[in-house]
């Protein structure tokens, strides 16, 4: 028989969001896989490190933070591949997903290439949402009010439009594109009620009115936006 894929969701990156079930797979793991950026050191091998055994088996996916879509499914069509020979060898395979697998997650990729000829059993992860909300100190949503995610990336004029008509939102993915977003948000007169987190949960977290964010931001940064005044009263 062959063996079980698991794509664990590490949540943000204090080793002690990791749930339970996440910590006891990775523990009991002979076989983990998980992708690092351009040859570097992965992040969500550094939030596990002392789970993992000194015995299990290492699968490096190293993924490329290019525009071009093609180098990433490369790597992923070969990270696929290598996961694939140890689950047809009767092994589970435990990969590790930064946040929540389903959430922007990198395991969505493996899913996708994997799911029908494997059984996959997902294990949720904390957001970077709700760590960002939560580490602001900034209640997002109640009763029926709505809760927007949108990327960086996206145009300005797109970005405009969504923020413009959206409630509560939460921009991820900010790194290179945050003065494009404070301008966006600035010139639609919010900027007072917009913070700025980055590496939260992290020893290095910043929690910032976005008025008094940096000029540069890091990839795992985010801009949390709620209009009018105490929404959750």
């Amino acid at each position: 028989m062959s063996g079980t894929l698991y794509g664990v969701g590490l949540g943000p990156g204090a080793p002690d969001l990791v749930t339970l079930r996440a910590a006891r797979l990775i523990g009991a793991a002979t076989v983990v896989a998980y992708p690092t950026l351009a040859g570097g050191d992965s992040f969500a091998r550094e939030i596990v490190k002392d789970l993992i055994d000194p015995s299990t088996h290492e699968i490096v996916m190293d993924v490329p933070m290019t525009i071009e879509r093609a180098p990433a499914q490369a790597a992923y069509d070969i990270g696929a591949a290598s996961i694939a020979s140890f689950l047809n060898e009767g092994h589970d395979v435990v990969c590790l997903c930064e946040g929540d697998p389903f959430f922007y997650g990198s395991f969505m990729y493996l899913f996708a290439r994997l799911k029908d000829q494997f059984q996959v059993e997902i294990v949720p992860g904390v957001t970077s949402v709700t760590a960002c909300a939560a580490t602001a100190g900034m209640p997002l949503v109640a009763r029926n009010e709505r809760l927007t995610v949108l990327p960086g990336p996206l145009p300005q004029d797109e970005l405009r439009v969504r923020i413009e008509g959206a409630e509560s939102v939460a921009i991820m993915k900010v790194g290179r594109h945050l003065a494009k977003l404070r301008d966006v948000i600035e010139d639609l007169g919010l900027i007072e009620q917009a913070v700025y987190v980055e590496r939260a949960t992290l020893t290095s977290e910043k929690v910032l009115p976005l008025s008094q964010a940096p000029d540069k931001a890091p990839y795992f940064s985010m801009i949390l936006l709620t209009k009018g005044t105490d929404p959750w009263l």
